[in-house]
């Protein structure tokens, strides 16, 4: 299985190649790929948006020139849903299970696009990531709440707030001011 998984990987690779020669790489590689490498044997629960994930990754360009890796660093925490990885690699790592290996091939606009990351990236750069998935955390019900409900809560508050100072400022500015001869009358009744 492994064996046809590799194979159908070098023929999309050299799928990729040949098509960027003939000037057809935006139909070949608009899209991005992923090919499973490993798959653990029981695999219960998938990664989603809002989960943590703890990744090995080594990316490249096509032309296999390694442009990063952690494989000699500390595996590299992703909360998906934050952004804190290229758009590519993100989607790529919706729905893995830990201790599952994928090959990610992403084009341009789904990594760092018309402007490169120079000088190692260049421009309209196709990457290639393999990634082992080391741990997967799942997201808690009050991480969901704190990530979904309390951004939208916070939302309707503003402008409620905003009304309020709004409001307070107005009859301020309309209250009746005293005047001095009020203060006085005031004065001599409670003596």
């Amino acid at each position: 299985m492994q064996i046809r998984t590799e194979i159908a990987l070098v023929f999309l690779v050299a799928f990729a190649f040949v098509a960027a020669e003939d000037g057809d790489s935006k139909e070949s590689i608009e899209q991005l790929v992923v090919e499973t490498l490993v798959k653990p044997e029981t695999c219960t629960i998938t990664s989603e948006m809002g989960d943590t994930l703890q990744i090995h990754y080594t990316g490249r360009l096509m032309d296999g020139k390694v442009i990063d890796t952690s494989l000699s660093r500390e595996p590299l925490v992703v909360e998906l849903g934050k952004r804190s990885v290229i758009t590519g690699l993100e989607q790529a790592l919706v729905g893995l299970c830990e201790g599952q290996k994928i090959k990610a091939t992403i084009p341009a606009h789904l990594a760092y696009g018309k402007r490169g990351f120079p000088p190692t990236i260049p421009a309209d750069s196709t990457l290639e990531f393999e990634v082992e998935v080391i741990s997967l955390s799942q997201q808690t019900p009050w991480q969901k709440i704190v990530n979904d409900v309390l951004p939208l809560l916070c939302l309707a508050l503003v402008p409620t707030l905003l009304g309020l100072v709004g409001l307070y400022l107005y009859n301020k500015a309309h209250a009746q001011p005293q005047g001095k001869k009020k203060n006085k009358d005031k004065k001599s009744k409670k003596k």
